[in-house]
Protein backbone atom coordinates (compact mmCIF):
# COMPACT_ATOMS: atom_id res chain seq x y z
CA UNK A 1 0.00 0.00 0.00
CA UNK A 2 2.78 2.08 0.56
CA UNK A 3 4.45 2.01 -2.37
CA UNK A 4 1.15 2.18 -4.44
CA UNK A 5 0.55 5.24 -2.20
CA UNK A 6 4.28 6.93 -3.23
CA UNK A 7 3.57 5.90 -7.10
CA UNK A 8 0.53 8.00 -7.37
CA UNK A 9 2.36 10.65 -5.43
CA UNK A 10 5.19 10.79 -7.65
CA UNK A 11 2.84 10.74 -10.75
CA UNK A 12 -0.04 13.46 -9.27
CA UNK A 13 2.27 16.38 -10.86
CA UNK A 14 3.37 17.93 -7.75
CA UNK A 15 7.16 17.41 -8.59
CA UNK A 16 8.89 18.60 -11.93
CA UNK A 17 9.01 16.26 -14.19
CA UNK A 18 13.02 15.19 -15.24
CA UNK A 19 15.00 11.98 -15.37
CA UNK A 20 15.31 12.19 -11.44
CA UNK A 21 11.48 11.38 -10.97
CA UNK A 22 11.61 8.46 -13.69
CA UNK A 23 14.51 7.19 -12.22
CA UNK A 24 11.89 7.32 -8.65
CA UNK A 25 8.72 5.89 -10.47
CA UNK A 26 10.51 2.97 -12.10
CA UNK A 27 12.24 2.30 -8.49
CA UNK A 28 8.84 2.33 -7.00
CA UNK A 29 7.17 0.23 -9.28
CA UNK A 30 10.45 -2.60 -8.92
CA UNK A 31 9.44 -2.59 -5.46
CA UNK A 32 5.71 -2.35 -5.91
CA UNK A 33 6.44 -5.82 -8.03
CA UNK A 34 8.95 -7.18 -4.97
CA UNK A 35 6.07 -6.30 -2.40
CA UNK A 36 3.56 -8.16 -4.22
CA UNK A 37 5.52 -11.19 -5.22
CA UNK A 38 6.20 -11.47 -1.49
CA UNK A 39 2.78 -11.31 -0.62
CA UNK A 40 1.69 -14.00 -3.14
CA UNK A 41 4.13 -16.47 -1.81
CA UNK A 42 3.28 -15.83 1.81
CA UNK A 43 -0.41 -16.46 0.59
CA UNK A 44 0.55 -19.56 -1.14
CA UNK A 45 3.00 -20.65 2.21
CA UNK A 46 -0.51 -20.02 4.51
CA UNK A 47 -2.91 -21.75 1.93
CA UNK A 48 -0.66 -25.05 1.48
CA UNK A 49 -0.40 -25.07 5.65
CA UNK A 50 -3.95 -24.97 5.81
CA UNK A 51 -4.57 -27.70 3.53
CA UNK A 52 -3.98 -30.86 5.15
CA UNK A 53 -5.50 -29.22 7.99
CA UNK A 54 -9.13 -28.51 6.23
CA UNK A 55 -8.75 -32.04 5.03
CA UNK A 56 -8.58 -33.26 8.25
CA UNK A 57 -11.37 -31.44 9.42
CA UNK A 58 -13.92 -32.58 7.13
CA UNK A 59 -12.42 -36.28 6.67
CA UNK A 60 -12.63 -37.10 10.36
CA UNK A 61 -15.57 -35.02 11.16
CA UNK A 62 -17.78 -37.33 9.85
CA UNK A 63 -15.82 -40.14 11.47
CA UNK A 64 -15.53 -38.74 14.63
CA UNK A 65 -17.72 -40.67 17.15
CA UNK A 66 -18.95 -39.58 19.99
CA UNK A 67 -16.58 -41.39 22.63
CA UNK A 68 -13.64 -40.03 20.05
CA UNK A 69 -15.08 -36.53 20.71
CA UNK A 70 -15.25 -36.90 24.43
CA UNK A 71 -11.31 -38.20 24.26
CA UNK A 72 -10.76 -35.13 22.37
CA UNK A 73 -12.29 -33.06 24.60
CA UNK A 74 -10.75 -34.49 27.90
CA UNK A 75 -7.03 -34.42 26.18
CA UNK A 76 -7.46 -30.64 25.34
CA UNK A 77 -7.66 -29.92 28.91
CA UNK A 78 -4.74 -31.35 29.46
CA UNK A 79 -3.31 -34.91 29.53
CA UNK A 80 -0.52 -37.43 30.26
CA UNK A 81 0.00 -40.73 29.19
CA UNK A 82 1.32 -42.67 32.15
CA UNK A 83 2.79 -46.28 32.94
CA UNK A 84 1.82 -48.18 36.07
CA UNK A 85 5.20 -49.14 37.25
CA UNK A 86 4.39 -53.01 38.53
CA UNK A 87 1.95 -53.77 35.86
CA UNK A 88 3.29 -52.39 32.80
CA UNK A 89 -0.35 -51.04 31.91
CA UNK A 90 -0.03 -47.50 30.03
CA UNK A 91 -3.11 -44.71 30.13
CA UNK A 92 -3.76 -41.53 29.62
CA UNK A 93 -5.10 -39.18 32.64
CA UNK A 94 -6.47 -36.31 31.63
CA UNK A 95 -6.57 -32.54 33.90
CA UNK A 96 -10.47 -33.32 34.64
CA UNK A 97 -9.89 -37.18 35.70
CA UNK A 98 -10.78 -38.61 33.18
CA UNK A 99 -9.05 -42.22 32.06
CA UNK A 100 -8.40 -42.94 28.52
CA UNK A 101 -7.03 -46.52 27.24
CA UNK A 102 -3.94 -46.38 25.94
CA UNK A 103 -5.89 -48.06 22.63
CA UNK A 104 -7.19 -45.18 22.09
CA UNK A 105 -4.82 -42.88 22.55
CA UNK A 106 -2.78 -44.86 19.62
CA UNK A 107 -6.13 -44.81 17.60
CA UNK A 108 -6.08 -40.93 17.90
CA UNK A 109 -2.46 -41.02 17.38
CA UNK A 110 -2.44 -43.00 13.88
CA UNK A 111 -5.25 -40.94 12.96
CA UNK A 112 -2.81 -37.62 13.38
CA UNK A 113 -5.35 -35.82 16.29
CA UNK A 114 -3.30 -35.90 18.85
CA UNK A 115 0.59 -36.04 19.71
CA UNK A 116 2.53 -36.96 22.78
CA UNK A 117 5.50 -35.15 24.21
CA UNK A 118 8.67 -38.13 24.23
CA UNK A 119 10.71 -36.12 25.85
CA UNK A 120 9.75 -37.16 28.58
CA UNK A 121 9.77 -40.63 30.50
CA UNK A 122 6.54 -42.30 30.34
CA UNK A 123 6.82 -43.57 34.04
CA UNK A 124 6.84 -39.77 35.25
CA UNK A 125 4.27 -38.85 32.61
CA UNK A 126 4.57 -37.92 28.86
CA UNK A 127 2.16 -34.93 27.79
CA UNK A 128 -0.34 -35.48 24.96
CA UNK A 129 -1.77 -32.67 23.29
CA UNK A 130 -4.09 -32.64 20.34
CA UNK A 131 -2.55 -31.86 16.65
CA UNK A 132 -4.16 -28.31 14.76
CA UNK A 133 -6.10 -31.42 12.65
CA UNK A 134 -7.18 -32.47 16.12
CA UNK A 135 -8.73 -29.38 17.37
CA UNK A 136 -9.99 -28.84 13.41
CA UNK A 137 -11.75 -32.15 13.47
CA UNK A 138 -13.22 -31.28 17.37
CA UNK A 139 -14.28 -27.98 16.16
CA UNK A 140 -15.52 -29.65 13.10
CA UNK A 141 -17.36 -32.48 14.71
CA UNK A 142 -18.96 -29.91 17.20
CA UNK A 143 -20.24 -27.76 14.20
CA UNK A 144 -22.21 -30.36 12.46
CA UNK A 145 -26.16 -30.12 13.09
CA UNK A 146 -26.70 -33.51 14.74
CA UNK A 147 -24.28 -32.00 17.67
CA UNK A 148 -26.82 -29.04 18.22
CA UNK A 149 -30.15 -29.09 19.67
CA UNK A 150 -32.95 -28.36 18.33
CA UNK A 151 -34.20 -24.78 19.82
CA UNK A 152 -37.60 -25.02 21.61
CA UNK A 153 -40.02 -22.23 21.73
CA UNK A 154 -43.18 -21.94 24.03
CA UNK A 155 -46.24 -21.79 22.70
CA UNK A 156 -48.17 -17.91 22.38
CA UNK A 157 -49.73 -16.98 25.72
CA UNK A 158 -47.44 -19.52 27.77
CA UNK A 159 -45.96 -19.01 31.04
CA UNK A 160 -42.33 -18.31 31.10
CA UNK A 161 -40.38 -20.89 32.16
CA UNK A 162 -38.17 -19.89 35.15
CA UNK A 163 -39.96 -18.01 37.64
CA UNK A 164 -39.19 -14.58 38.29
CA UNK A 165 -37.09 -13.64 40.67
CA UNK A 166 -38.48 -12.82 44.44
CA UNK A 167 -37.59 -10.31 46.67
Amino acid sequence: MFYLKLLNRLSSGEFEVDAALFTRIARTTDQLEQATGTRAAAAQAVIAALDPIEAASTHDARTLSTDDQAALLAIAGGAKLHEHLLTGQMSVTAASGTRIPYAKLQRLEGAGLVVRDTGHPVHAGQPVALTDAGRAALLAARRTPAAQRPKTTAPTGAWPSTPAPQR
